[in-house]
């Protein structure tokens, strides 16, 4: 009898664990095949593929608007039609304002940052943080990111001594050193140097997170779960599952806040504005110096915790590191293999230098850099074949009617919009595999603009968006102002599994270049 009753438990959970996963059939949507407990991304448990590679693999599969999938046991809905995905984001974002990832504010604020945050929280957020990334205030801010960039191109003239004319360089190494640096001074208000001090604990942390992927497996587990199934995720932290790499984070932040209360120190980056959301509770709209100054107050009267201020600085410093990085090698990569784009926008660097009488080595300003729109248009299209995130995420907050398909989806349910498949596919950009800055301009007609998302668009659009390409064009200038690149046959990017959403090259991305006279 024990054994009959045993047989029929699991003969019971084999059928509604089946159902779970064929419900999107059931349902009357053509969906991925699903494999317990992997759902649609054997391929990312395996190892075999990252997240945003796993899903671009299933766009390419399908050529329905929606499509079902299984995110593990999460059932999911992946958006395959740009101009769907973009009413998602725009018009109808009241159906889904929330990113469906895990947050706890009260009991994990480390978790409570403005990617994570839900409704009213997330809008007060956005609200206090949109001042920090004014044109006023990254003015201010860039003469910082200056000093990066010459500290770069010092670095790069140095591996020419002994080497001869001509040098190859593995390019994403020094732009992930130019990005560490712009974060840490930028953001973090600290003065290192990893061309000088590639070993300075920023660069350990990106290495960590990035590069060697050396984390615990219950830590693994959690930041998957994050965004996989954020009640797992929930229980998790009830066991205090804290990352090294953000309690590294936090004590960075913690001990740099403690000195400058303590001492008074005055510094123009996003640390000295979000000090003044905590004491003051708003960010001055004044751009002049003064207004950089905070007073003072006591620690109960204090709007922003430290914790806070570290959730938010951690996710600038994951956004914004690699996807800097990563959007000047592979502009520099290229643009090495199509030299009369090369030759378009090393034209206009240096005729924009001779109007505003600069020399390769001189400071750059910011109005400069607002002055190149060749070179905008080159990053647009790396961002395009090249997204910083591969997927973006959603939660349906309401229920909401598709009329294609008589289909209603559920509040509740997870919504995936495939940017790089959407951006690599060739209804929307014809030749989606060439390196082709002009398709925004004089071939704007052939290419649906609608379905350039590579910084997401509605009011959750990245807050930081210039704040990332004046750092990238500000590396990219100093560059091709300084050194000439050698063209190379073409041979595309492979990318190698990461535990991250980012996109990884399996391989070194190269290029051969030589000084200017």
């Amino acid at each position: 009898m024990i054994l009959y009753l045993f047989i029929l438990l699991l003969t019971f959970l084999y059928i509604s664990v089946k159902r779970h996963y064929n419900q999107w059939e059931r349902q009357g949507l053509p969906a991925a095949e699903s494999i317990i407990p992997f759902g649609s991304l054997k391929a990312l448990f395996r190892k075999e593929r990252s997240m945003g590679l796993a899903v671009t693999d299933i766009y390419e599969r399908f050529s329905e608007k929606v499509v079902g999938i299984m995110l593990a046991f999460k059932p999911a809905l992946l958006i395959r039609d740009a101009e769907l995905a973009r009413q998602m984001l725009t018009k109808d974002f009241d159906s889904f304002h929330d990113r469906g990832v895990y947050v706890d504010e009260n009991r994990d604020p480390l978790s409570a940052n403005l990617f994570s945050l839900k409704g009213h929280s997330w809008r007060n957020m956005r609200a206090k943080l949109s001042p920090s990334f004014s044109s006023g205030k990254l003015k201010a801010m860039f003469e910082t990111v200056d000093d990066v960039a010459n500290k770069m191109i010092d670095y790069v003239l140095r591996q020419f001594e002994g080497e001869g004319q001509k040098v190859t360089l593995s390019i994403k190494e020094v732009t992930t050193n130019y990005a560490i640096d712009i974060i840490a001074s930028v953001m973090f208000g600290l003065d290192i140097n990893s061309f000088t001090n590639p070993s300075n604990e920023f660069r350990q942390i990106s290495d960590r997170l990035f590069k060697t992927n050396q984390t615990h497996i219950l830590h693994r587990i959690r930041n998957v779960m994050n965004f996989m199934c954020p009640s797992i995720a929930k229980f998790l932290a009830l066991f205090g599952t804290l990352d090294p790499i953000t309690a590294d984070l936090r004590e960075i932040v913690k001990r740099t806040i403690e000195y400058r209360e303590k001492h008074g120190v005055v510094r123009k980056d996003l640390l000295q504005l979000l000090l003044q959301i905590r004491n003051a509770g708003e960010i001055s709209e004044d751009d002049n110096t003064n207004s950089w100054h905070i007073e003072n107050v006591a620690e109960n009267q204090k709007s922003m915790s430290i914790d806070t201020i570290t959730a938010n600085l951690m996710l600038f410093y994951i956004a914004g590191s690699e996807t800097t990085s990563s959007t000047i090698a592979y502009t520099l990569y290229e643009l090495s293999m199509y030299p009369e784009i090369l030759q378009r926008v090393q034209t206009e660097v240096l005729e924009c230098l001779a109007k505003h009488n600069l020399t390769p080595r001189d400071n750059l300003s910011y109005d400069l850099l607002q002055d190149l729109p060749y070179l905008d248009l080159c990053i647009m299209e790396t961002t395009r074949k090249y997204p910083g995130l591969p997927i973006w995420n959603r939660e349906c907050t309401k229920d909401y009617y598709l009329s294609d398909n008589n289909f209603v989806i559920k509040k509740g349910t997870s919504i995936i919009i495939p940017i790089m498949g959407v951006g690599r596919d060739a209804k929307y950009f014809p030749q989606p595999m060439d390196y082709k800055p002009e398709r925004y301009a004089e071939e704007k007609d052939k290419n649906n603009m609608v379905a350039f998302m590579s910084f997401g668009d509605g009011p959750r659009f990245c807050i930081a968006k210039r704040m990332g390409v004046i750092n990238v064009k500000a590396a990219l200038v100093k560059i091709l102002a300084n050194f000439n690149i050698e063209t190379q046959p073409r041979k595309e990017v492979e990318f190698k599994f990461h535990s991250t959403p980012v996109l990884m090259p399996k391989d070194d991305l190269q290029i051969t270049i030589s000084k200017r006279c």
